[in-house]
């Protein structure tokens, strides 16, 4: 090749060398050089030499990078388009068929680069990761994912008012909800695709395949994205969609699919589609397709290599950043717009190399993909980057414009020369604040501030250990052959400790183990002998150059906070903010390279707030959160794709109007009609949901009323007193007889007609002990439900009946003084009016009351296995005690138990069975690590969403982040294929944990306790507490 061409072939294999070094790690030049003359300039097989010497070739996919699909010589970046050429299988070890590979792709980049001057391995450039990821992924088998079930009460389902729609999960495809979600956001997006009408002359047989897939595809989107709009449901299903994309990605039905790819192949079909409706609508002109016009700019992309210019257009959809060695986005753009010897480009006479990319026209809708992976060299695998790295919610993009390089050039001159000066100034500073020659430097201000304490305290006239001698014991505790200043020098040895009788000890002072200090020994080390003047002198040096310490010192602190504030002001001027661009959607990542989860925070455009989508869960969020979450350098959670739209494009998310009344068109309005139909039948076969589920429930209702009557009919007739008609109390009675009797017992011996005052004693003890402020292992609420009701400020009626329930009841009938005081309690009971007391709001706290025992059962027995470390039987009943608690503790603060104690050792006690099953893991024996797994995946898998479900407690966010972080480290290590098939099939459920709360199995069984045991089973297990103070309690 010869001339313009020769000169871009140079270009293009220097930008191939600079990413190999990047991708592979390698240095060596002449390595590199040689990879890729051995691939024949093929840039993922340079790759797959580079890695491993026994690695297979990496089949070649259907989907090319670029591929030129508009007339004349434009080209775009349009990943996962449709090959024409057959795919030659290169996993075998047929050496013609790997020959016949690299002449296709030889002879395809030919033709490519004839054409364009551009080659297609270049353009794969940014694929070479994700092609790596996904043969990694390929290589496992995978088993059936768990899918997350609905809920059977369709309420849960229900949507609440105009909240956004959600999307189900439905098997690892929370990319999908992710991508989908933030272009729906997109109203200009959205009125595409639901306006879109597939072609005439595709209704009854597709032209070729891209009409076979895209076409279909583009219906289901449209019956998804309607059912999004309209739809009453709170999540709504997007299989039929999801099923199309994945057989097309070729990819079992648990693999994980990343992002970006996702996204580049959603709209490339989307492109297809749209293309084949605008070639159907054109008169006589280029088409115009609406999927390149939102998505695609093009940028002027100016070198230099070795002395030689050139200069050329290129089109662009995602625009791919490296994260690796930056602090924020601009710093990324910044690079990735600048390559090699920037100063080559504005000089005649160089032989330095160097390429500057310039926006020339930018998308509507600006998407940068962050690579936040990179391929580990040892150990053959990609990992994830998870530095920080922090955007902004308005990008100005003003200083990546072509028309503005000549300034935008200055000003990088500029802010290379202040980073130079700034970068002198901070070495100066470092010298300051890390003074000294050996390994510890201290502040040079400290170290003359100590030299002046030192000099200014009180002189001694003698050395630190001759004043022990006045108090030593004749024998000596120094032997006197060694001199002070040795000792001094050897320091403490045990030889130091004198070795006397118990009278001696007494009187000696042993400065190397006693704590206690003479009185008279100075506090810290002072000049054995300075004069007056000396020190006059020494402290007017000290004091004159610490000054001067500390005013050089602020003055470099000044000019460095100067030059930064400089560099950040540099682009603020008015001309280099034209250009915003508002942040739309930030989709988040969590995981490692090979498994994760994925959410997306989307901006509300008209609410002015952000929204996070996490499969079927929307809800509100803030910048702070989304900082948290995004920005990478907290857990393992970073954002990997950032859309941007142009902010003075308000069509891009301006509401549709009717044309004829000026209103706002909002929910069903804005579909088409077949579309709105489509959303109405779904609609009413919810709303038969929810009736069959009214009708269900009535039903139910009706059966226990009928059952409820049978007893009471049956007593009324048998001629029992009039009251027990209404609910009895009896369960609970038969708890407190004992109670009953002691008081009737008390009131008798006071004077013997005052029977009837039993009741108000009885009531007068448990008001006192409601009052009382008890240890916590002394819950008088356990005792009776007098003193819950009254803690928790119940109607007094509702506390009248129970009390006169308790002594009205006929088993305490035993003797002539009971049947007094029960006629006594009877007969108040019948003055009740029907009217006072509300028979349904008494049993509800009576309901309550009981939810509070057993909330207690619950919360004693769990704790009594977590101390037996039976963890396992331990987690069921803390995490019923917890839900049942934090049921109570909705209704008031004084209607459960301690919250954060429960919360403690439920955490506690998933941390220690996670480590046991990484522990039976690490063991390698089949069967403890299926015994592992079956821990994490039938106990800490489906109590994640629990501790997740609130996120303002701290503590359960970071033992969830621990618990996933122990094993996404066994990620980076070298084990058997059989133990890494399992881990990667097990850690997409660990990390793919939605908010949504899946049903445990029934309640354990409660045994039967007596109050009396209760409380002491509880108090005792309290106390044991006490002695072991937990981090919680």
């Amino acid at each position: 090749l010869t001339g313009v061409q020769g000169l871009f072939q140079l270009s293009h294999q220097q930008t191939f060398l600079n990413q190999l070094r990047e991708i592979t790690g390698i240095n060596d030049i002449q390595v590199l050089q040689q990879a890729l003359k051995d691939s024949n300039g093929n840039l993922e097989l340079a790759v797959a030499f580079l890695t491993a010497k026994n690695a297979k070739v990496p089949q070649l996919e259907e989907a090319t990078y670029y591929q030129t699909a508009l007339p004349g010589n434009d080209r775009y970046i349009s990943v996962g388009s449709q090959a024409d050429t057959n795919v030659i299988d290169l996993t075998g070890d047929d050496k013609d068929d790997l020959q016949r590979a690299i002449a296709l792709s030889l002879e395809e980049s030919n033709r490519a680069f004839r054409e364009t001057g551009i080659t297609d391995e270049e353009q794969a450039i940014s694929r070479v990761l994700e092609a790596s990821i996904a043969e990694n992924k390929a290589s496992l088998k995978r088993t059936h994912p768990e899918v997350w079930s609905d809920s059977p009460n369709p309420y849960d389902r229900k949507r609440q008012d105009n909240c956004p729609v959600g999307l189900k999960n439905v098997g690892n495809t929370c990319w999908f909800s992710a991508v989908i979600q933030s272009l729906f956001n997109l109203l200009e997006f959205r009125r595409l695709v639901l306006n879109f009408n597939p072609p005439a002359n595709a209704q009854d047989l597709p032209r070729n395949q891209k009409e076979h897939r895209n076409l279909p595809f583009m219906r289901e989107l449209r019956y998804l994205f309607a059912l999004l709009v309209g739809s009453k449901r709170k999540y709504v299903d997007p299989s039929r969609a999801v099923e199309i994309l994945k057989d097309a990605f070729k990819s079992n039905d648990s693999q994980q699919q990343d992002v970006s790819e996702f996204t580049h192949k959603l709209l490339d079909w989307l492109e297809d589609a749209f293309q084949i409706k605008a070639e159907e609508e054109r008169d006589g002109e280029k088409p115009k397709n609406p999927m390149v016009e939102l998505f695609y700019g093009r940028f002027l992309a100016v070198g230099v290599l070795e002395g030689k210019k050139f200069e050329n257009t290129e089109m662009f959809g995602q625009y791919p950043l490296q994260v690796n060695g930056f602090k924020d986005l601009h710093e990324c753009l910044e690079a990735a717009m600048i390559e090699g010897e920037i100063e080559s480009l504005h000089s005649e006479n160089s032989a330095k190399s160097g390429q500057e990319h310039w926006f020339t026209e930018l998308p509507p809708v600006l998407t940068f993909e962050l690579s936040r992976f990179e391929f580990n060299q040892a150990l053959g695998r990609p990992e994830k980057i998870h530095n920080k790295l922090e955007f902004p919610p308005i990008l100005y993009l003003d200083r990546y414009m072509h028309k503005n390089r000549e300034i935008t050039r200055i000003k990088r001159d500029e802010i290379k020369r202040l980073k130079e000066y700034l970068t002198v100034l901070q070495q100066r500073l470092e010298r300051y604040l890390s003074y000294g020659s050996g390994p510890k430097r201290f502040p040079l201000v400290d170290v003359l501030q100590y030299a002046l304490e030192f000099a200014s305290s009180k002189p001694v006239c003698t050395s630190p250990v001759d004043d022990l001698g006045a108090s030593a014991p004749a024998s000596g505790t120094l032997p006197p052959q060694i001199p002070p200043s040795t000792i001094e020098q050897q320091g403490p040895s045990s030889s130091d400790v004198p070795s006397t009788s118990p009278v001696q000890r007494s009187v000696i002072h042993k400065p190397f183990t006693q704590s206690r200090i003479p009185p008279d020994l100075p506090m810290h080390p002072a000049p054995r002998h300075i004069t007056e003047e000396e020190l006059s002198v020494l402290e007017g040096c000290l004091h004159r150059w610490r000054t001067e310490v500390e005013n050089d010192t602020r003055d470099l602190q000044e000019s460095i906070s100067r030059i930064h504030r400089t560099i950040e002001l540099m682009y603020s001027d008015k001309t280099m903010v034209q250009v915003p661009y508002r942040l739309h959607a930030v989709l988040v990542h969590e995981g490692q390279a090979n498994a994760g989860h994925y959410w997306a925070y989307i901006y509300d455009h008209h609410q002015n707030r952000w929204m996070k989508y996490n499969d079927i869960s929307v809800t509100k969020s803030t910048w702070e959160e989304l900082e948290r979450d995004s920005f990478g350098g907290y857990r393992n959670a970073s954002a990997y794709c950032l859309m941007y739209i142009n902010d003075k494009e308000q069509y891009l998310i301006q509401e549709e109007f009717n044309k004829e009344t000026g209103q706002i068109l909002v929910g069903m309005d804005t579909l088409p009609s077949d579309l709105r139909d489509y959303v109405k039948e779904d609609n009413k076969r919810f709303e038969k949901e929810l009736e069959e589920w009214d009708a269900e429930l009535a039903q139910k209702a009706q059966q226990e009323k009928l059952l409820s009557q049978i007893p009471r009919a049956s007593a009324f007739q048998a001629g029992e007193p009039e009251y027990l008609e209404q609910p009895s109390r009896t369960d609970i009675s038969k708890h407190l007889k004992e109670d009953s009797v002691q008081a009737i017992n008390k009131a008798l011996a006071e004077q013997e007609d005052r029977g009837p005052e039993a009741i108000k004693l009885e009531y007068t003890r448990l008001l006192k002990l409601a009052q009382e402020d008890p240890p916590p292992e002394c819950d008088y609420r356990l005792r009776h439900a007098i003193v819950y009701f009254i803690q928790n400020q119940a109607p007094k009626k509702i506390i009248e009946r129970t009390l006169l329930e308790q002594f009205g009841d006929h088993n305490l009938s035993f003797d002539e003084r009971c049947r007094n005081i029960m006629k006594v309690a009877q007969a108040k009971l019948e003055m009740i009016k029907p009217d006072e007391v509300n028979m349904e709001e008494y049993e509800r706290w009576h309901q309550d009351y009981r939810h509070f025992r057993e909330t207690t059962m619950f919360l004693m027995v769990g704790l009594e296995f977590f101390q037996k470390k039976s963890y396992m039987e331990a987690l069921l009943y803390l995490i019923y005690a917890y839900q049942n608690n934090k049921e109570l503790l909705s209704k008031g603060p004084y209607r459960g138990h301690d919250e954060e104690l429960i919360s403690h050792y439920r955490r506690e006690c998933l941390l220690k069975l996670n480590e046991h099953a990484a522990a039976l893991f690490e063991s390698g024996d089949d069967q403890e690590v299926n015994n592992g797994l079956i821990i994490m995946n039938e106990l800490i898998v489906p109590c994640l969403p629990l501790l997740l479900v609130d996120e303002m407690e701290e503590k359960d966010i970071v033992a969830v982040e621990d618990m996933r972080n122990r094993w996404c480290s066994y990620l980076g290590q070298e084990m058997e294929p059989n133990l890494q098939e399992k881990l990667t099939d097990f850690l997409p459920k660990l990390l793919d944990c939605s908010t949504e709360i899946k049903g445990f199995n029934d309640p354990p069984k409660l045994p039967s306790y007596s109050t009396h045991e209760l409380c002491e089973r509880y108090a005792r297990i309290m106390l044991s507490l006490s002695r072991t103070p937990a981090d919680g309690r």
